[in-house]
């Protein structure tokens, strides 16, 4: 079996927030899934995948909290890139990301988002590198506005990547620029330029990844 073929499962799109003490934080995941439906007498559960190597994947771990922020296809590609193609561990993602802070410490994204949920974890399911959290939603949205993001839509429509930790990453295929003979990959989030009629040394040199915003000279010529 060829791993592309994996593609046809359906993801969303999420920002997972998370706290490191008093630290805010957050990060992109596409593997969250609801488990049990809420009923007068249980709150529902959702569980979240994260691969065991991410800054965020401790935190949760040691705070035992988290919230699961769902975007709309409205979210700017560039608040997927600061959130999901950049360690937190020593760079504050949240910047320039429009956010606000629960009181139990973690972050929930208002960039075009279409809810969120505050999950407090009930118990931590290992397998292999990845770890699966299993949370129990306490509060969130009312209700849902705009229509959530798919990663499908993600990667034909924004032309998103996902993470070497993602379940889902694939290495990214060298697209051939005509013009110059030539192809140019983001060495930050592998973004392959793919526009065959309009060189990317054509491009201003104020032009940016639209995945991650890296600039120009971000991208690395391979023959």
């Amino acid at each position: 079996m060829k791993p592309q073929v994996l593609s046809s499962l359906t993801y969303g799109m999420y920002a997972i927030g998370v706290k490191d003490g008093n630290k805010p934080n957050a990060c992109i995941c596409n593997t969250v899934m609801q488990l049990t439906k809420a009923t007068p007498a249980d709150n529902p559960l959702v569980a979240v995948s994260m691969h065991k190597a991410n800054y965020s994947c401790g935190c949760i771990q040691r705070e035992g909290v988290f919230t699961i922020s769902v975007l709309s296809q409205e979210t700017p590609a560039s608040v997927i890139g600061a959130l999901g193609l950049v360690s937190g561990e020593h760079a504050d993602k949240l910047e320039n990301v429009r956010h606000k802070v629960l009181i139990e410490g973690v972050p929930v994204i208002k960039e075009n988002t279409c809810c969120w949920f505050l999950c407090k974890v009930k118990e931590v399911v290992e397998s292999g590198a990845q770890k699966l959290f299993i949370g129990e939603v306490v509060a969130g949205s009312d209700e849902s506005v705009g229509v959530p993001m798919t990663y499908r839509y993600y990667v034909e429509q924004l032309g998103g990547v996902s993470p070497k930790h993602s379940p889902t990453y694939l290495p990214p295929e060298l697209t051939f620029d005509k013009s110059s003979g030539e192809s140019f990959v983001c060495s930050v989030c592998g973004y392959v330029y793919s526009d065959p009629n309009f060189g990317f040394e054509e491009l201003p040199a104020d032009w940016t990844c639209p995945v991650c915003r890296m600039p120009k000279k971000a991208f690395v010529r391979k023959k």
